[in-house]
């Protein structure tokens, strides 16, 4: 395919970046940030490069995990989300640890590879609660469990690491440090990274991951963001954008683009090469297809909600989130027909980390 007669330096930059992206992914912070700036049909190409590195790597199968929020309630006061503590509006509930350990074998017993505990950051359950429930679930279903509880002590990431768990999620949101504390004022970052660090080295299967286009934040915050995922050799990346509370001081910010999260998400592809991408629920929730969409940038992980209804509707970290009243038994038809819409395949499983089966056989 010829060139055109006149063609600027950048577009000659942009090809030789899209066949860097391809071929080995490891940008610098201006190129990132250059490919950040692309519009809507240079960015296309970024995509469809972010897509033809998800095949090489990861095949198209699409991980589907089962997600249950089993607490609203949360000590942290975060500036962007429904629950946090200043929220009085909120109906608060926490599931027991029976209702918790019946949800993950159902979901076991439908075929699904992984369970996703997530809560508030909730002191309520005392870490012996969380290990006991993790051995329950080991113990009676075939299902890997992954955690995102928040920052706790090292020794409550160690119990519940020996009682069976697989993975932990523990989003960063930013890897600016001032912004990070000014949305975050009951930690800083160098905690949470502390957090995913000691985690890692307790063997997990670690997730990372950031919010796009909340107040504040730069193309180069995002930039650094997607530095910090190669850093942490991640297994895990969620990537979503931000979408203002209604409850919250940023009730009034504008919310964050899809553009954008899908640029996002496709250089999380380009430089991680292989970590498990979620296509998340939020960016399903400002987009019809959303979640197809970051399925074509890159992603190879779905996470249908399966809380139980009685409580779902009370998870609202943002508003108008997607599907949250539908039946969960009835959603797998659909699910599916969107990742096959999308020339994809549904993954059988587990679905662990090409990187953690990696360094378990010790090639890493």
């Amino acid at each position: 395919m010829s060139l055109n007669p006149v063609q600027s330096a950048a577009d000659y930059r942009l090809s030789d970046l899209i066949d860097k992206c391809i071929m080995a992914g490891d940008l610098t912070r201006d190129e990132i940030v250059f490919l950040l700036s692309l519009e809507e049909e240079d960015a296309a190409q970024l995509i469809a490069a972010a897509d033809e590195v998800r095949k090489q790597y990861c095949g198209s199968g699409v991980h589907i995990r089962g997600l249950v929020e089993f607490s609203n309630t949360c000590k942290n006061d975060c500036l962007y989300c429904g629950l946090r503590r200043s929220n009085k509006s909120v109906h608060r509930y926490r599931m027991t640890p029976d209702e918790i350990v019946a949800t993950a074998q159902r979901l076991a017993s439908r075929g699904i590879g992984t369970v996703v505990l997530q809560s508030g950051e909730d002191l309520f359950y005392k870490a012996e609660t969380i290990a006991d429930i993790i051995r329950r679930i080991k113990s009676s279903a075939d299902i890997a469990i992954t955690l995102s509880l928040g920052e706790r002590p090292y020794k409550d990431y160690k119990l519940w690491k020996e009682a069976g768990a697989d993975r932990y999620l523990l989003r960063h949101e930013t890897s600016n440090p001032e912004l990070f504390s000014k949305i975050h004022p009951d930690s800083t970052l160098e905690n949470r990274l502390g957090c995913l660090r000691e985690l890692k080295r307790l063997g997990y299967q670690i997730g990372a991951g950031c919010m796009v286009g909340f107040p504040g934040q730069t193309i180069d915050d995002l930039a650094s963001d997607i530095l910090l995922f190669k850093e942490l050799e991640a297994d895990m990346v969620g990537i979503g954008p931000f979408i203002p509370h209604p409850n919250t001081p940023f009730k009034d910010a504008p919310q964050g683009s899809l553009e954008m999260t899908l640029k996002m998400v496709a250089l999380a592809r380009i430089v991680t090469r292989d970590a498990l991408i979620p296509a998340t629920t939020a960016t399903g929730s400002i987009d019809e297809f959303g979640r197809e969409k970051a399925l074509q940038a890159g992603a190879n992980v779905v996470m249908p909600n399966h809380t139980p209804l009685d409580y779902r509707i009370d998870y609202e970290i943002y508003p108008n989130k997607r599907c949250i009243t539908e039946d969960p038994e009835k959603c797998g038809p659909c699910l599916t027909a969107r990742i096959l819409s999308v020339g994809r395949t549904v993954a059988t499983g587990p679905g662990h980390s090409p990187r953690y089966m990696r360094r378990k056989a010790g090639l890493e």
